[in-house]
């Protein structure tokens, strides 16, 4: 994977998806597998800014996942993928709750 830096104001300009997930009761191991998964392929589009899974570490089911893209079209074209997919096919059947919340950057008036 090749070494990437952004400015915070870089960092600050692209389309954000906000996710958390629940995994189901035994399924934790199996959900941090296929997030992990995805990290190296999805970062290597070229859309993609930040892709990053965390864990809670109070409960080992619930997982956020902070994801910035250039734009929403390439937030659209993760979604095309091939590893993407792959992933949510496996992921969906192992996870109690997933939600998503796209954010774009605040500007003041």
């Amino acid at each position: 994977m090749q070494e990437i830096s952004f400015t915070p104001g870089e960092l600050n300009d692209g389309f954000v998806v906000a996710i958390n997930i629940e995994a189901k009761e035994d399924q934790g191991e199996a959900v941090a597998a296929i997030l992990e998964s995805l990290v190296e392929p999805t970062m290597a589009e070229p859309g993609v800014k930040l892709f990053l899974p965390y864990r809670s570490p109070t409960n080992p089911l619930q997982f956020f996942l902070f994801e910035l893209y250039r734009d929403e079209k390439a937030w659209a074209e993760h979604q095309a993928t091939k590893h993407f997919k792959e992933a949510i096919e496996e992921l969906l059947p192992r996870s109690a709750k997933r939600e998503r919340m796209p954010y774009v950057p605040y500007t003041s008036p």
